[in-house]
Formats: C-alpha cells, structure tokens, sequence
C-alpha cells in the first residue's frame, strides 16, 4: 500500500459493479419545523436493486434499531421523525459492515444529528478509548457539534474530549474519552504526541468537508489525521452545503467507494431567504446605509460579513457607540474570547454579530433573520495582491453565509452592499450563479428605502 499523487494511502482496487441511482421528490415536511421541497439523490456504491439493501428510507427513528438511550436522547431534542435527508442517510450510515458516505445537504436539514447518531452507535462504551473522531473548521462549529453530541447522548455513558486550541486537557495524559471532536491542526498535534490514540477509531467525520479539503493549510492537514488512523477499518463520513467540482473529486479519493447523497445544486440556495441588495455610493457610504437600516427595520438578530477584521471592528465600535447591542468575532480574538462572543450571541444578549468568513458556516442560531454582505466573499481573499476588479465572487461562500438566515424554514433576508462597478460585476455573477433574482433597493430616499424593505418584508 502506497501514497498517490494527492497523498493518499491506496489499497488495491475493488471489483466495481455498477452504480443504481434513486431519486425521491419531497412533498412532505421534512421535520416537525421544515417544511420544504427537494429532491434527495442516492447513488449506491456497490449494491444494486437488493430488496434487502439500505437504500430503502426509513420513516421513524425506531426502525433503525437504535438501542433505547440512543432514542431517549434523540426524542429529548425534540426529534419526532427523520428529516427527509435523514431518511435516506441514516439506513446506510448505520449499515454493517460500515461504509463510507459523501453527504450534500444545506444547514437546517439534519445532517449534524445524522453523522453524530452514527458516531454514538458505533461506540463501544465499555472500552474508553477513541473510537470516533470529527473535524470542523473552525471552534465554533466543534463546540455546536459537541453539544449534540452531549444532548443526544445524554442517557448514554459517552464520555467526549476537544481537540481545539485552549481546550486541550491538562497534562500529556492519553485522552480516554469515545468520541474526540476538534479543529485539525490541533487533532494532529495529539495524535502526534500520542496524547490521542487512535487505534482503536471506528468513525471519522468531516462536517464542512469541502472547506476542510480545499482550504490552505486544513487540507493538508485532515490528510494528516487520516493517513494516521487504522487502513481499510475505518467509517468516513464528509458532510457539506456546497461541493465544487475539484473538491468533489478529491473528496471521492479521501473516501472511496463511498454511497453519495445529494441535494440538487440549484436546491442550494435556499427559496424562503428573500436577497436584496444596496445600492451605495461609495465606501463611507456603505457604513450610513447600513445604520439607517438598523434604525427603519425591527430586526432580531442578524449578522454582519465582512471581508477584514478591521473592518469587523471598526463597525462595531461605530455601532456599539450608536447604541446598538453589538459584537465583533474573529480570529484574531483568543480562544476564551470568542466562545463568550459566539455564547452571548446565542442567547440573545448581543443582537448583531459582525464577523470574518469565521462563522459562514455550518452555526445554527435560530433567531438570525438577517444576514448582511457589508463586503461580498470573492475567491483569493486572502491574496491582498490580487486585483479586486478582476476577482470573481466566491459563490460557495455566499450560500454558507445567506444561509446563516431562514433556518429551519423560518424565513429570513440577506442583504448585499454594492458601491462601485467591481461589486456589482460581481453581485450579477453571484444572481446568475444561484439562478435567484436579488432586488435591488435605492439607497438616495430613506422613506423610501423604508418603504421597499415593508413591503418585500410582509
């Protein structure tokens, strides 16, 4: 067994038989909160039309034979029944022998409890060892997931650990707990020091897969991890809202022979999240729109993209001493620092949360029914050489980010700031990329930009 060109561990190839598809429309809720209309795609990696295959959905929880703690907690969520999403995955998630799954499914849909309820089944509680692992991006999203994993393992004895920066437990001592969920650089670190042994890992999951595969440095570093736990025994689940083409590719390498389920790409961005944009003058501009929006709509909460941290609290400052409850996170803020922000965001005492691209994805705060594009996401952000004239909107970004709003169904807005020709180029292709018109409101007559955001709002 030897490394390819990408780096990875390839076992000889298997026999392939040939790859059915099944498609099913949803006509239904998908939960007791989601009421929506997707198709759902499958495509089976190696089963064809067997009456006894997986394939077959489920329609509740306790036909998947999940012992009875397991559904304890799962009703204790406020579960009642499988997500449209879940129906499908959960059967071949739970499957034995285990097999792996590339999983395109938006925010709201249920995908985090499917991979965690996989995690928890497969887990030997008598044996305090590592037995699954889950890389996020960033901490914020490790420390949501780790919270479904504590509510829906709740009446099992599941013991759980981080691997993120400023958590790590104290001491070089070997990390006894089931399931271990973090960021990857810190992941590798311990499997490094052999504080995380990973012998005996059954499951390994990747929630924002296409961002941990494709990112500068997250890449390389997720290889990592997997190239260090056990060959050809191990259960890989990759999750995300958005798959671009050479990250799918590349995806399908990480995991082979993995069965595939999907939402159709132009399903992605989501109907109930009504897009408008501001048409402003210039920079400074930007900045007295976005108060006089604050000032004419009741808003929940809502948050803020920016493309700097600069910016993220230059705003803030500005806010904050205009009377707005509001809070900057990025991720030059410390570690302690960012978890009482992102904390005091989700319980309501901060009601605007501007932010980096740090949070775009995958955080579920159900009272968000605003989020504003203060600066477009464009690809090579980072590049500050590069020519913002020339540089093409990040489309994959833009979903994450508007789906920070309309969660579960509820409906919600997304606002976008345009002021110069270069924004607008760039708006246009995000419009024709997602298929959705965004309405434009003018900017000039505040009673009337009142007036155009009541009514688009009713």
């Amino acid at each position: 067994m030897e490394k390819d060109a990408d780096g990875f561990y390839t076992p000889a190839p298997a026999a392939k038989e040939k790859t059915p598809e099944q498609s099913v429309e949803d006509k239904e809720a998908a939960t007791d909160l989601v009421k929506s209309t997707f198709e759902v795609s499958v495509t089976l990696a190696d089963q064809q039309g067997d009456p006894n295959s997986p394939l077959h959905s489920v329609k509740t929880f306790e036909q998947l034979g999940l012992h009875a703690d397991l559904l304890k907690g799962i009703f204790a969520m406020g579960f009642s029944k499988p997500s449209k999403i879940q129906e499908r995955a959960l059967p071949l998630l739970l499957s034995n022998p285990p097999q792996n799954m590339i999983g395109q499914s938006q925010s709201g849909t249920g995908k985090t409890a499917a991979f965690v309820l996989t995690m928890l089944s497969r887990v030997d509680f008598s044996k305090n060892k590592p037995q699954a692992l889950c890389l996020a991006p960033a901490r914020e999203l490790a420390r949501q997931i780790m919270s479904v994993v504590v509510a829906m393992g709740k009446y099992t004895p599941v013991q759980t650990e981080y691997a993120i920066k400023d958590n790590l437990p104290r001491g070089a001592a070997p990390i006894t707990a089931h399931i271990v969920v973090g960021t990857p650089g810190t992941m590798t670190d311990l499997i490094r020091r052999k504080v995380l042994d990973v012998s005996e890992v059954k499951v390994f999951v990747l929630d924002e897969a296409d961002n941990m595969l494709d990112q500068d440095g997250l890449g390389e570093q997720t290889l990592r991890v997997k190239n260090m736990l056990p060959r050809n025994s191990v259960q890989i689940i990759l999750f995300s809202a958005t798959f671009p083409d050479h990250v799918r590719n590349f995806a399908s390498k990480f995991a082979p022979s993995a069965n595939k389920i999907e939402l159709k790409k132009n399903e992605l961005s989501v109907d109930n999240i009504r897009q408008f944009y501001m048409d402003c003058r210039n920079e400074e501009h930007k900045y007295e729109v976005l108060v006089s929006l604050y000032h004419l709509l009741t808003i929940g909460q809502s948050i803020i993209f920016c493309q700097h941290r600069h910016t993220a609290d230059r705003i803030s400052q500005r806010m904050t001493a205009e009377g707005h409850k509001v809070a900057s996170l990025h991720g030059a803020k410390d570690a302690a620092e960012r978890d009482a922000i992102i904390d005091g965001f989700r319980e309501g005492r901060n009601k605007v949360l501007i932010t980096t691209n740090v949070i775009a994805r995958g955080i579920d705060i159900l009272q968000v029914n605003m989020v504003v594009n203060y600066d477009l996401p464009f690809l090579n952000e980072r590049d500050n050489s590069a020519n913002k004239e020339d540089a093409r909107p990040d489309i994959e970004t833009y979903i994450h980010r508007i789906g920070r709003t309309g969660r579960f169904g509820r409906k919600g807005i997304s606002v976008n700031f345009v002021h110069d020709k270069a924004t607008w180029a760039q708006m246009e292709q995000i419009e024709a990329a997602t298929g959705k018109h965004i309405i434009r409101i003018a900017t000039n007559d505040l009673d009337e930009m009142e007036e155009q955001m009541k009514k688009a709002l009713k």
